[in-house]
């Protein structure tokens, strides 16, 4: 196969480019389906900044099911890119065929615990009786497209690393194209505020999972998708859920610091949960393309370690540090230097946009360096470094940013839950760089020995 061949033998400095500007510019267009809601919510005139707050209540939830995508597709797309690199495609067809399995469970028990508990959970996480009926009008239709999400987000990546990064592009950018399309129509138009917000979104992403799956189960597919590829396999699920479980704390801890930090500011009032809200979905503009960065350059360096190409690994390394380091430092500077004109983008309420102004230097400090961490995770998750990764996972929102941001408020007040955030955030980075530092190099000699 010829992605075989480009993947061991290619350029890696192009090869990577390749790879991941197609990823990249399906996330800044994955990017917009979050912000879109946000900037046509945030306008809604009179309730925009209460209607703003409900929503970012919600993203608490939200973040939950995309974290059970990733628990399938970043544990299952890097390890099929390893047995492709191996030369194993029946092996590589089984985790795929397994993942499948595994969103579809997923989907499922999340759609049927949501709408169980979902007014106690809004309540918890930082819904006030003004801002729970804006929530809850969401969330109750964003849900039931619960099993859309999971195959969007969930098998996108395997697009990838079949070697079809220009797919991917386009099953987020058809999605993002409808659903900027509907919202001002159902949210204006026909008046349906919040939960026209949520139509439009559920709607786009049911597209997107159509288009997926077509790539994905056509004739000329790489990986076959039959019945026997997905009939749950105990050894390849644990493998899946053992190399998943990183993202996966990743993406569900982002959703704990929102009960948290959430919970915490609704005390001193909701304009400071909008605050939050926006200064969050800025520091989205930041990850969202660094993710799809990981995405493209993954699958190369995952099936170079199948390989055992350590110079190719190493090229890798190289790259993907340089990139993910600059762009991070890069892009938070002009937010922390520029917060008014970021705040505007959601919001034209001069006191919210003056709380993002206090607040942002404040929240983001500590993100200027978190390139590094990032770097770091992309690089152990691509070497099937399961347990390293899950402490890196753990260490900046579970470790630190929950204790945090429980402690500060008590000697700073309301500075210091947006404190926390920017503590973790340098702390956690310093730290998994002088992990990397360590590990990689007894990384490659285990490479070595088995080779």
């Amino acid at each position: 196969m010829k992605q075989d061949l480009d993947f061991g033998t290619a350029k890696m400095l192009p090869l990577i480019v390749r790879m991941s500007l197609p990823t990249i510019a399906a996330q800044f267009v994955n990017l917009l389906y979050g912000i879109v809601d946000r900037i046509f919510i945030g306008h809604i005139p009179e309730a925009g900044t209460q209607a703003l707050a409900g929503v970012g209540v919600c993203n608490s939830i939200i973040l939950i099911v995309a974290a059970f995508a990733q628990f399938t597709g970043g544990g299952a797309s890097p390890l099929t890119a390893i047995e492709l690199g191996k030369g194993d495609r029946k092996q590589a067809e089984k985790i795929l065929g397994n993942g499948i399995t595994l969103l579809l469970i997923f989907g499922a028990i999340l759609m049927i615990a949501v709408y169980a508990f979902m007014d106690p959970m809004l309540r918890r996480i930082g819904a006030s009786d003004v801002t729970l009926p804006y929530a809850h009008s969401y969330l109750a239709w964003y849900m039931t497209g619960t099993i859309f999400v999971m195959i969007t987000i969930g098998l996108n990546p395997f697009l990838t690393t079949e070697g079809h990064p220009k797919a991917a592009m386009v099953s987020v950018l058809i999605g993002a194209c409808i659903n900027i399309a509907l919202d001002p129509l159902f949210i204006f138009t026909f008046g349906m505020g919040v939960k026209g917000a949520a139509i439009a979104t559920v709607l786009s992403q049911g597209v997107s999972s159509l288009w997926i799956l077509k790539v994905l189960l056509s004739p000329g597919a790489m990986l076959a998708v039959n019945r026997k590829t997905m009939k749950p396999d105990g050894a390849v699920i644990r493998r899946i859920l053992a190399l998943g479980v990183s993202p996966f704390v990743m993406g569900s801890t982002e959703s704990l610091i929102g009960f948290v930090m959430n919970s915490g500011l609704a005390a001193f009032g909701d304009i400071y949960v909008s605050t939050l809200t926006i200064m969050q979905s800025c520091m989205t503009i930041i990850s969202t393309p660094l993710q799809g960065f990981t995405a493209g350059v993954s699958p190369v360096i995952s099936y170079n370690y199948g390989r055992g190409n350590i110079g190719r690994i190493k090229e890798g390394k190289r790259i993907v540090f340089t990139v993910m380091t600059s762009f991070n430092f890069i892009i938070t500077l002009l937010i922390i230097l520029f917060p008014a004109a970021f705040a505007r983008i959601f919001t034209s309420d001069a006191q919210l946009i003056a709380q993002v102004q206090k607040y942002a230097v404040v929240f983001l400090g500590g993100f200027l360096i978190f390139g590094l961490q990032r770097s770091c995770q992309c690089m152990f998750l691509s070497m099937n470094q399961p347990k390293i990764s899950l402490f890196i996972a753990l260490l900046r929102k579970v470790f630190l940013l929950v204790p945090l941001a429980l402690i500060l408020p008590k000697i700073f007040g309301v500075t210091g839950i947006y404190l926390a955030e920017s503590v973790a955030d340098a702390t956690a980075a310093t730290c998994c760089f002088l992990i990397f530092l360590r590990r990689f190099p007894k990384i490659l000699d285990g490479v070595r020995k088995n080779t």
